[in-house]
């Protein structure tokens, strides 16, 4: 059995500032391209069709037990790599261009690629009568959906269906997701003797996500039988996103309770987020040698922590999941993400991360320029990933797509750079601009590499 320890250690309260950045929230800001925010998770969500007799299901999976013993170490995961399918696709664009390999043209995939801007995932969840919730739960309804997009599109990854707070819910978390109100943690921690008494200080990783892991095997054969040849991102939402939701409840409200966690328990924050730290590293770990290619730390709401705090709190927790998962998988591609907060791309890519994600508040040339600076050069520097405004894909014409789409791969360059969204698909989007993009994307940069 593998078994997290999840009991926190002596933490530096600070680290030194290398990026640009600083001020207020207002001045961090970049240039922006769209007012829309992204949600606070990965995937899209949705509502029931009561087509079965089966009982709506609006939370999560609890942890009913506490674990105990072993300490933070590498796991070895019950399942047999000679078992992998996949473990090699031959469209390896996505892991060379995020490691800074040259590659013949720019790869892209989307946030949000699967759901609900797709007709065939609302066909899906109409026949199986499935909410959100309960097709996470099975890895063929995973598998399914994941699969969706690149069926459809000639995306360069899959990325697994999955929401950032499966790990919340691991250790005793009771998550919903009421119709339109998006994620809600309906009892959120009150005090630090809430900490101790209804959150696990160990659990085991393999046991509690074990659905998960099932469902990046399952992924992986399904692409392999289809012969799409392209890796899987396996993802996890970062410490501090965790906590902000654990303690708050919602990304709509109480947005500050979070911060108010930092200020009035800084011990307890700490040992909060060491333990969530310890289980980020270890199901990120298991994800891998369950057959993720490359692996994205969602650091989703540093819109609601203020810097200094960030860089208290937050960033050193990043840190250590960086550094923890390069010692256990050197070879594979990190993809960091610290959603509104431009000022650190520099520290991600200091820190460890092979690719820095950027959303649509975040200057194109400068975040380039930032990171080249911060590394001594541009064959020193991180990968970027980012970050077209989705907007485009809902109300835009195909010129527009087209003109944008040329302007990030001439601000970005085709090399080094990863197409993306700077926030996810919402559900809006035209299937046919969704395709033209990424089309323009391969065709555009082939053209500028050639």
């Amino acid at each position: 059995m593998s078994v997290t320890t999840l009991s926190s250690s002596s933490r530096s309260s600070g680290v030194t500032v290398i990026g640009g950045g600083g001020g207020s929230r207002s001045s961090r800001r970049f240039r922006s391209t769209s007012s829309s925010r992204d949600d606070a998770n990965a995937l899209s969500f949705s509502s029931f069709s009561s087509t079965t007799s089966r009982a709506v299901r609006t939370t999560r999976r609890r942890y009913r037990g506490f674990a105990c013993d072993n300490t933070l170490s590498p796991l070895k995961s019950k399942t047999d790599p000679a078992t992998l399918k996949n473990r090699n696709p031959a469209n390896d664009s996505m892991i060379k261009a995020a490691k800074g390999e040259k590659v013949s043209k720019t790869p892209i995939w989307l946030f949000r690629q699967a759901g609900r801007h797709l007709p065939e995932y609302n066909q899906y969840k109409k026949d199986t009568g499935k909410n959100f919730l309960q097709l996470l739960d099975d890895p063929e309804d995973v598998c399914e959906v994941t699969m969706q997009p690149v069926r459809r599109y000639k995306l360069d990854a899959a990325i697994l269906f999955s929401d950032i707070l499966v790990i919340a819910e691991a250790m005793n978390v009771d998550v919903e997701m009421p119709g339109g109100k998006g994620i809600v943690v309906p009892r959120p921690l009150q005090t630090p003797e809430d900490l101790e008494t209804k959150v696990p200080k160990t659990i085991d990783v393999e046991e509690r996500l074990s659905h998960v892991l099932k469902s990046v095997r399952r992924i992986n054969e399904q692409i392999e039988k289809e012969n799409l040849q392209i890796p899987l991102i396996g993802f996890s939402a970062a410490p501090w996103t965790l906590m902000y939701y654990m303690v708050g409840g919602s990304s709509r409200k109480n947005t500050d309770s979070g911060m108010n966690w930092l200020k009035n328990h800084p011990e307890a924050s700490r040992e909060l987020l060491g333990r969530l730290t310890s289980v980020v590293i270890d199901y990120l770990d298991l994800q891998i040698q369950n057959g993720a290619h490359m692996v994205q730390v969602f650091e989703a709401m540093c819109e609601h922590i203020d810097e200094k705090e960030f860089y208290e709190f937050a960033l050193p927790e990043m840190e250590k999941i960086a550094k923890e998962l390069k010692k256990r998988h050197p070879n594979v591609p990190l993809l960091g993400f610290a959603r509104d907060a431009p000022y650190a791309i520099s520290d991600l890519q200091r820190i460890g991360y092979d690719c820095i994600t950027l959303d649509t508040v975040m200057d194109r040339k400068y975040a380039r320029n930032t990171l080249a600076g911060a590394a001594g050069g541009e064959a020193n520097m991180s990968s970027v990933q980012g970050n077209f405004d989705p907007k485009l894909l809902v109300d835009g014409s195909f010129e527009e797509i087209e003109r944008e789409a040329k302007r990030m791969l001439q601000d970005f360059g085709p090399q080094k750079y990863i197409a993306n969204l700077g926030a996810g698909l919402g559900g809006k989007e035209d299937c046919a601009k969704v395709d033209y993009f990424v089309n323009a994307i391969h065709r555009l940069s082939e053209e500028m590499i050639n």
